[in-house]
């Protein structure tokens, strides 16, 4: 396993990062594809437990979580997370404008009440990976929203409502 084995995951509302995780479900695969989601579960629990902690009160959260990883790698059918909530990225090196646009998005939460994961990503190599055209941009739910230039508050609701 290298040590760069660390894949990021949803744990509920969460993002989790896992050591080993990729390393396993290509193990399993093979042997494990088509046997129920419980065994898949108990196997990688048992496996992953050894180099991740895994609170006892969350040990079917994860369970079902790595089941979804195994399923989406081998192509299968998988249970979608039921947990619906926001992501939203803003795009921008920390300047004036890109720190506006995160103040924005956090102010339009705030009044609509809404829940959010919200990440203000400034590596310009991360950056480069959406392909804006300017900065800042704002994705929301994977979805490049704008870019170039931070939009009103206004517009920042309306495609937050339009993402519920």
């Amino acid at each position: 396993m290298a040590a760069t084995d660390i894949t990021q995951i949803k744990i509920g509302t969460h993002k989790v990062g896992i050591v080993g995780l990729q390393s396993a479900v290509e193990e399993l695969a093979p042997d494990f594809g088509h046997e129920s989601d419980d065994t898949v579960a108990a196997e990688l629990l048992k496996r992953l437990s050894k180099q991740n902690y895994i609170p006892a009160k969350v040990r079917e959260s994860y369970g079902r979580a790595f089941v979804r990883e195994l399923r989406k790698f081998l192509g299968q059918p998988y249970q979608k997370d039921s947990h619906k909530i926001l992501e939203i990225k803003v795009l921008g090196p920390g300047c004036a404008q890109c720190d506006r646009l995160e103040k924005d998005v956090l102010d339009v939460l705030s009044e609509m009440n809404q829940a959010a994961d919200l990440e203000h990503v400034r590596d310009i190599k991360e950056i480069a990976k959406y392909g804006v055209m300017g900065m800042p941009a704002l994705i929301i739910n994977g979805r490049i929203m704008g870019w170039g230039k931070p939009p009103s508050k206004s517009k920042i609701k309306a495609w937050l409502e339009e993402a519920n």
